[in-house]
């Protein structure tokens, strides 16, 4: 009875703060109630004992993700209003794409009644004493463990290809030639001058700035009126 009420009270919020994510017309309100729907997310995940995606739920999306979408939303100086001018243009093809998008999840909500014999593809249970996450984690790290590395290796060249499209190099900007640096002599910077003795910097060829003229006091003006001695 408990866990019921926990679980729609948790599937409430959940859905109040997803819609919440879309009607709100501040984004960085937006971006709070998004993590407010993770968090429900992960109760919910918790009820039903998937503790190991609750906890990367958790660290990965509230964390990582939805903080990034913070920082992104409060940094960027984007004109909203000018966003919201062109929602009526796009409305049919949005309208399209979530169409879309409903299909594809009610086919995954229903796919065990279309495909019956994907029944013995589910992994067997873990046994007694073995936690969802240590069994999560052997079975990634050991029969799947290629694959594993392989999404990593994906996920490593979509961050280079994306640090190379955006990286602009400015045409003027200088950069260090670690080379000429070592290779460089003494000669080269430094310049050794003998001066003689009473000799002064117009000899040497070497100028200082000329000194700044001193400031004449201005002159007191003359006082009128008054009585003059003979």
């Amino acid at each position: 009875m408990i866990t019921q009420f926990f679980f729609y009270l948790f599937s409430a919020i959940l859905l109040a703060a997803a819609a919440a994510v879309i009607t709100a017309r501040n984004p960085v309100h937006s971006v709070l109630f998004l993590i407010l729907a993770f968090l429900n997310a992960a109760a919910l995940f918790l009820i039903a004992g998937a503790e190991f995606l609750a906890m990367i739920l958790v660290i990965v999306y509230v964390g990582a993700v939805a903080v990034l979408f913070l920082f992104v939303v409060m940094m960027l100086d984007v004109d909203f209003a000018q966003l919201r001018g062109g929602f009526q243009r796009y409305l049919p093809v949005g309208a399209t794409v979530g169409a879309v998008l409903f299909v594809e999840l009610a086919l995954v909500m229903t796919g065990w009644k279309f495909a019956p014999e994907s029944a013995g593809l589910r992994v067997s249970p873990a046994p007694m004493g073995v936690s969802n996450t240590q069994a999560l984690g052997a079975l990634l790290y050991t029969h799947y463990i290629l694959l594993f590395q392989t999404a990593g290796l994906i996920l490593l060249v979509a961050m280079i290809g994306a640090i190379v499209l955006t990286l602009r190099d400015h045409g003027g900007s200088r950069h260090q030639v670690i080379r000429k640096q070592i290779g460089r002599e003494v000669k080269d910077t430094l310049e050794l001058v003998q001066v003689s003795l009473g000799a002064g910097v117009r000899t040497t060829g070497i100028y200082r700035p000329k000194p700044a003229e001193e400031a004449q006091p201005e002159p007191e003006p003359e006082t009128t009126g008054g009585h003059h001695g003979h």
